[in-house]
């Protein structure tokens, strides 16, 4: 079976034309490096929410970052009925619950008892972080189909903010 590509090849490039616009971004993924919320949680909802989105080239990278750092493949088989498996904590239903609301704002709003759920597992400032990372990869996913990257050539990690301690060696 031959796969195809979906490419317009008249497009600008993200990875070289929007390096300005994208390094801005990286600074949601700065602070949320520094955030006490699990990264495979945020990989988590980085990967729900490119689920949802459509977003192959998200999906792929952090369906690889999950896998490296010893996700479980089944819990990805099944993530679009996650709420259908025995696969997920209460904690991360909370957060996939919260994420799911928060990009698709069905009537305008994120209702209380989504919200209710999410802050029996999360801090404020934790919650604050979640959104952040929620927005942030919805933003992602925005840019990602509109100028669409080679999907397949995402290394783990390529993309992670550096650490404190990278940083300061860097």
């Amino acid at each position: 079976m031959e796969t195809t590509t979906k490419r317009h090849s008249n497009r600008i490039s993200l990875l070289s034309d929007g390096k300005t616009v994208m390094g801005t971004l990286q600074h949601f993924g700065t602070h949320l490096m520094r955030s006490d919320l699990p990264v495979n949680l945020m990989h988590l909802i980085y990967y729900r929410v490119s689920q949802i989105n459509g977003c192959a080239y998200c999906l792929d990278m952090h369906s690889k970052d999950l896998l490296a750092a010893g996700e479980n493949v089944q819990r990805l088989l099944v993530m679009d009925a996650w709420r259908e498996t025995p696969f997920f904590t209460e904690e991360e239903r909370a957060a996939l619950n919260w994420a799911e609301a928060v990009t698709k704002l069905e009537n305008g709003q994120v209702p209380q008892d989504i919200y209710d759920e999410a802050a029996r597992f999360f801090t404020g400032s934790q919650l604050m972080d979640l959104t952040l990372g929620i927005a942030a990869i919805n933003t992602y996913n925005r840019f990602n189909i509109a100028f669409p990257p080679e999907v397949g050539g995402y290394v783990p990690g390529m993309f992670s903010p550096k650490s404190k301690k990278e940083q300061v060696s860097a």
